[in-house]
């Protein structure tokens, strides 16, 4: 079967778990940004998105080209800061996920979450305006309804942090394999 990485990254930290995705299975990786009507070409689509907003980042503009799905393999793997273990965490993604593609494709789709890095020195303006007001909305709730995504805004706010573990690609792997 043939197939393809397709990722939609501002910061790199996407790029960097596509980039390595390919190398360990020898599949093409291309930005959302550069992908058309080609992605239809592909049995086997992987996307990586960044978690900006709630949202990921190019997936609904990226999926949106797929004609038929019924004899493809779909696969989105999440990049973001939060504890990608923490079910609260996971279950606002999906939900997130789950608005921004059709039914068919999220319901067919293997779903994953990668944890990411985030320096506040190269955030541009928008996205450290938007921080700064998520980290003082979040810092003023209570700490009992502080969510784990809560707490790591505030764990991580204006410092350099890095959480990328490419082990984490090889669940992506073993499933891509199957």
């Amino acid at each position: 079967m043939n197939s393809i990485i397709v990722y939609g990254s501002h910061y790199g930290t996407t790029k960097q778990y596509a980039e390595e995705l390919s190398k360990r299975t020898n599949i093409k990786v291309i930005s959302f940004k550069k992908i058309n009507q080609q992605i239809n070409d592909y049995d086997n689509i992987i996307y990586l998105g960044g978690l900006y907003a709630g949202g990921v980042l190019g997936m609904s503009k990226t999926l949106k080209k797929l004609n038929n799905i019924s004899n493809k393999k779909i696969i989105i793997a999440t990049v973001g800061l939060s504890d990608p273990t923490d079910e609260v965490n996971k279950n606002n993604i999906r939900n997130n996920i789950k608005n921004q593609i059709t039914k068919e494709v999220f319901e067919k789709a293997k779903i994953f979450h990668l944890r990411g890095r985030i320096d506040y020195s190269e955030l541009n303006f928008a996205h450290k305006t938007m921080m700064k007001l998520l980290y003082n909305a979040v810092k003023s709730l209570p700490e009992e309804k502080q969510s784990a995504e809560d707490r790591a805004v505030i764990e991580t706010y204006n410092k350099k942090v890095n959480f990328i573990d490419f082990s984490s690609l090889d669940k992506i792997i073993t499933e891509v394999q199957k």
